[in-house]
């Protein structure tokens, strides 16, 4: 499909820096199966989702992604900012770098420091390849005391859209973090879960809305912008996640009685389309995903899907119109833009019904 059927207009002041509060008061876009709209709040859940459905979380851990360092070449330093978006082992990171033109094969990195040298304490890594704008580092640092370090050199990795607004706040540590993140790992939020309160997933359990966990560690690729012009020609980021047999059972349980499944952002819904891509039925599933779904794609879990509203010409509004039809998502849009909805990270919520088949 041409790229461009997925584009439309959307006001810069549309666009969210902070998240309201509370979480749950964000306004949410309810589109039936029938394509019909309705204009509700998120607290409203309570109202909409019924006893014996399921809601699927991702529990993933925003971690503090977004390193500043000095590039040591000889003689010669350079200022450069890193977003880390994917592990490879337990010392080496995949990452953006800006800017990538000033790093090369073997470069020294210092994080976080005044130093010249890297002492014993101090953050390093060395520059293991550079390919358009993404570097391959390793860390002299693995495994945990890595992850220590970094976080405490870090700074929470706010999308661009936001980034290019507004400085990273305090704050941001707490409204970039799902009230259930357990598992760290992931480089940007799995956003649609920013509107849940503890309250409110307490009312929503507490009237037989049974919560679900799986994991999908969310990387800086979902923010990459598009380059192909055919849909057939775009290679998707992979992203790890797990989904584990005692979830599957309990999905698989609560559907068999008649359950829907609700699934919390795109995060979610990709990684349990992936664990049934390949037998049709959902199964256990640890590894990495590149699902990439545009209109055609035949769901075999989710019923329901919480979601945020997206970027034009992205991958999630392709699956979002894969999931309630282009034309119902243009019209979706249009209605959430002239009545003010908040879109991206920060934003309102909308509340996508599948159509039975």
């Amino acid at each position: 499909m041409k790229v461009d059927l997925f584009d439309f207009e959307l006001p810069d002041d549309r666009i969210a820096l902070h998240p309201v509060s509370p979480r749950d008061s964000a306004k949410m876009l309810i589109v039936g199966p029938d394509g019909a709209l309705s204009d509700r709040v998120v607290t409203e859940l309570t109202d909409i989702l019924r006893a014996g459905d399921v809601l699927v979380v991702n529990d993933t851990r925003v971690i503090p992604a977004d390193l500043k360092g000095v590039r040591h070449r000889g003689d010669y330093t350079a200022n450069v900012s890193f977003n880390l978006h994917k592990r490879e082992n337990g010392n080496t990171w995949r990452a953006f770098a800006r800017p990538a033109k000033r790093l090369k094969e073997g470069d020294r990195v210092v994080f976080g420091a005044t130093s010249e040298v890297c002492l014993l304490d101090e953050l390093c890594a060395t520059v293991k390849a550079v390919s358009e704008g993404e570097v391959t580092l390793a860390f002299d640092f693995s495994d945990a005391v890595l992850d220590e370090a970094i976080k405490a050199r870090g700074a929470m990795p706010l999308p661009p859209y936001i980034g290019a607004k507004r400085e990273i706040e305090a704050r941001d540590a707490e409204d970039y973090q799902t009230v259930y993140a357990e598992h760290d790992g992931a480089v940007a939020a799995p956003t649609a879960g920013l509107h849940f309160t503890e309250e409110l997933l307490a009312r929503l359990e507490a009237m037989g809305v049974s919560i679900e966990h799986v994991t999908l560690h969310v990387g800086a690729g979902t923010f990459l912008p598009m380059k192909a012009e055919d849909t057939a020609d775009h290679k998707m980021h992979a992203e790890w996640g797990v989904v584990s047999s005692e979830t599957v059972a309990r999905i698989e349980k609560a559907k068999a009685r008649g359950g829907r499944v609700v699934a919390v952002g795109t995060t979610s819904l990709r990684l349990l389309e992936s664990a049934a891509r390949e037998t049709g039925t959902l199964r256990p599933f640890s590894g990495d995903t590149d699902i990439f779904i545009t209109p055609g794609f035949a769901f075999r879990v989710v019923d329901i899907l919480m979601t945020n509203f997206h970027l034009p010409r992205s991958t999630l509004f392709m699956l979002v119109s894969a999931f309630s039809g282009l034309e119902t998502m243009h019209k979706a849009y249009k209605h959430a833009i002239d009545n003010a909805y908040r879109f991206y990270s920060y934003g309102d919520s909308s509340l996508l019904f599948k159509a039975r088949s």
